[in-house]
């Protein structure tokens, strides 16, 4: 998935935050990042909104960093990630989503 239209999608998120600063854009294109350039860049792009108040509670900020985690065979790491996703989502849709995505985990 890396490469594409990844690294312009990047840009166009740029561009959004300059206008709009928005913690979700800003996890968005933490996402992008991750396609564009792989999960360690990825990982550090979600990483470094580990301290943002409006993420703290937010199952996709954990869903992201579990699936950097997962691609980069971190596997403990994406478990525990995937874990505190569950505890955030309500929709018992996503949460069957979550843990599929547990129990497909190696270990």
């Amino acid at each position: 998935m890396a490469g594409d239209g990844w690294p312009q999608i990047v840009g166009l998120y740029d561009l959004l935050l300059r206008r709009r600063p928005d913690p979700v854009a800003a996890l968005n294109r933490a996402v992008a990042v991750g396609f564009a350039a792989g999960p360690r860049a990825g990982l550090a792009a979600v990483d470094a909104l580990a301290d943002e108040p409006a993420l703290a509670c937010y199952p996709y900020w954990a869903l992201a960093r579990g699936e950097f985690l997962e691609r980069l065979g971190r596997v403990a790491e994406a478990r525990a990630a995937y874990e505190e996703a569950l505890a955030f989502t309500g929709n018992e849709v996503e949460r069957a989503s979550v843990r599929n995505r547990i129990a497909g985990l190696p270990g």
